[in-house]
């Protein structure tokens, strides 16, 4: 029997649509990320770009269980001396919720070009609208969820 190799002019991408309301963030990057890098089709092969485009919607409803609001922060540095900075999750919540998602699937991609392009792929929404009615993305449920 063969292995089947996926080659990058034959993958066929779909459009998927993930609710984000009232949801562990680590539970919605999981399964965004696995959609970006194709770890949900058959057809999944590591070297090869195979995944799908990802629509998230209600990202300022998502939740983080435990203490993890007052407690977590982002930290990063900015290049200059005396440039690390630092925000709690609180804040970051409270006034951009999109970037807690974006940093929770980029960590979970892959650190390459492949990652960065599949990266590109995802669009992320506060509320419930979103601009993408024209591709119909499909629905997704998202895994270990408890609605």
């Amino acid at each position: 029997m063969k292995t089947f190799m996926a080659n990058p002019a034959e993958v066929e991408r779909k459009w998927f649509l993930v609710d984000a309301a009232n949801l562990p963030l680590g539970r919605v990057a999981t399964t965004v990320a696995d959609i970006l890098t194709g770890k949900n089709k058959v057809t999944y092969t590591p070297n090869v770009d195979t995944g799908d485009f990802v629509v998230v919607i209600n990202s300022d409803k998502i939740i983080l269980t435990g203490k993890k609001l007052e407690k977590k922060k982002y930290i990063w540095h900015t290049g200059y001396i005396g440039g690390l900075k630092e925000v709690k999750y609180e804040k970051l919540m409270a006034e951009n919720s999109p970037k807690a998602l974006e940093l929770a699937v980029k960590g979970m991609l892959p650190k390459t070009t492949l990652g960065r392009k599949q990266f590109t792929r995802m669009k992320i929404y506060r509320g419930a609208e979103h601009n993408q009615e024209a591709q119909k993305p499909e629905p997704v449920k998202v895994k270990g969820a408890k609605r």
